[in-house]
């Protein structure tokens, strides 16, 4: 899986994967906010899978 996302997408994906699950805790304490484990998840892997059936790349390309 190579990686498609850049620094800044990354960081704001953890970002807000974090805050969304925090839901679970602490707020409404939903169980809708476990959602909140995609971004989380792809923000630290690196690898957007819609990004990669899309053709977006938010980071650049090696030459």
């Amino acid at each position: 899986m190579p990686i498609n996302e850049a620094a800044w997408d990354r960081i704001l994906r953890v970002t807000v994967g974090s805050a969304i699950i925090s839901l679970v805790f602490i707020g409404p304490k939903t169980p809708w906010a476990w959602f909140g484990i995609v971004p989380l998840i792809t923000g630290l892997v690196g690898f957007c899978p819609a990004y990669a059936l899309l053709g977006v790349r938010t980071c650049k390309t090696r030459r």
